[in-house]
């Protein structure tokens, strides 16, 4: 069974953020495709059993590597392993990909205003859809979320920048806004749904949520995410349901 779901491929390069989150990179076999936000289930061998988790893809879909980020789950039966991996490692990739969290959903409002609200390993799927060139493509501006406990935590800072500087001088307008939860003194320092309540996220932006125009995607914890969520629908934003509607979060922890 594990041989008919799974194939086996190799650890290519490790990236140690900090002492509870990393990124690391594995093989791709050629049959393996998925849209930009979905995510591809991985599994480990532990004592002659077979334990899969859920991991967003970083990876463009056009990339030859596959590429995820991971945080460290104190006695977690799998990244407590998972956290220990050497290049050339061997793990399992389920042959399919999975997931909705993709720019397709969204049919109606017309894209203009892309919204990618993150925290932490949520950023994944995010960095996935900023190296698609429909993404860039499609809409007018992209706003870019990404909230982190401490200023160590902003992982992938660098790829951001130079994501959006690779697509050269004609894309929409790009905005990466930082918030940094245990720091006081970081511009934006309180929790996702707070500042949506308070209207921050949206004077720091200098553009603001509109039910025409606005397409809000959440990944991410998920009491962030249900918060956050509820936040936005009091704001008159509402979930998108068979293509219509502004909020799109993906469930899979």
């Amino acid at each position: 069974m594990t041989s008919e779901k799974f194939t086996v491929e190799k650890v290519l390069s490790i990236q140690r953020w900090t002492d509870n989150l990393f990124s690391f990179t594995m093989t791709r076999p050629a049959h393996f495709k998925f849209s930009a936000g979905q995510f591809a289930r991985i599994g480990i061998m532990v004592d002659g059993e077979l334990i899969v988790r859920a991991y967003s893809l970083v990876s463009s879909p056009y990339d030859e590597v596959l590429e995820f980020f991971s945080i460290v789950v104190p006695d977690g039966a799998f990244t407590s392993r998972l956290q220990h991996l050497k290049v050339d490692d061997e793990l399992y990739l389920e042959k399919i990909p999975y997931g909705f969290l993709t720019l397709a959903r969204f049919q109606q409002p017309a894209p203009q205003d892309l919204w990618l609200l993150a925290t932490g390993t949520g950023l994944a799927p995010f960095l996935s859809m900023l190296q698609d060139f429909d993404t860039w493509k499609n809409y007018q501006q992209i706003f870019l979320v990404y909230s982190v406990r401490t200023a160590a935590e902003l992982a992938y800072v660098d790829k951001i920048q130079d994501i959006h500087a690779s697509f050269g001088e004609n894309t929409p307008d790009f905005h990466f806004i930082p918030v940094i939860t245990r720091d006081s003194n970081a511009i934006l320092h309180e929790r996702l749904p707070v500042l949506i309540q308070n209207g921050q996220l949206e004077k720091i932006a200098g553009h603001a949520f509109n039910l025409e125009t606005t397409h809000i995607m959440l990944c991410g914890n998920p009491q962030m995410v249900d918060d956050t969520k509820e936040a936005l629908k009091q704001r008159g934003l509402v979930m998108n349901r068979r293509g219509v509607g502004n909020i799109a979060v993906e469930n899979y922890w």
